[in-house]
């Protein structure tokens, strides 16, 4: 068998991500999430140019799940990634989220899903995620909302894994990198 000079295994990730920063870019044009549509997001918070607070940091050193349904704020959408506005514990918190941090992405109302392997990411780094400060700084004027968006407040789902497949009474389809992948 020859050696895969193009890299396939690559250009589908890549590929997978696009669909993940489509629909969050749909969301943030929108400024809010169709119908009973959420996503559930698991990210790596050591990962390169990922910016949460050191309160989030310590408290989930490794991965952290976020849900995007109702209560989040600023969902804004670059090239390498998100920032959206989420409350913990009734602190509001700003995040950060390059697309290659990204180990889990689903949307549970419709039984979808994408996984990346860790493995096949850049290497975490050892050091701290870049923070933002706890508590977001006071202006004289208040922020600007987007129509259509709902401040964020504390949603205890944030906080923890998503609920598992047997809640919902379906099983969750998530697709894996290696399903794509040709078998040796």
């Amino acid at each position: 068998m020859s050696t895969d000079l193009i890299r396939y295994d690559l250009l589908v990730q890549d590929a997978l991500r696009g669909v993940m920063r489509k629909v969050l870019a749909d969301a943030a044009a929108a400024g809010r999430l169709p119908g009973d549509h959420h996503f559930t997001i698991s990210f790596r918070t050591k990962a390169p140019g990922v910016r949460i607070s050191m309160r989030l940091a310590e408290q989930w050193p490794q991965e952290m799940t976020i849900i995007l349904q109702h209560q989040y704020s600023n969902l804004v959408v670059d090239e390498r990634g998100f920032s959206v506005g989420l409350s913990f514990r009734s602190i509001p918190e700003q995040l950060y989220v390059p697309f290659d941090a990204v180990t889990v992405f689903s949307d549970p109302s419709v039984d979808f899903g994408l996984k990346w392997e860790v493995d096949e990411l850049a290497p975490a780094r050892d050091e701290a995620p870049t923070q933002f400060p706890a508590r977001p700084q006071q202006s004289a004027e208040p922020t600007p909302v987007r129509p259509g968006l709902r401040p964020a407040r504390s949603d205890k789902r944030q906080e923890t894994e998503p609920p598992a497949a047997e809640e919902s009474g379906e099983a969750a389809k998530i697709v894996s990198i290696d399903a794509f992948r040709k078998k040796t």
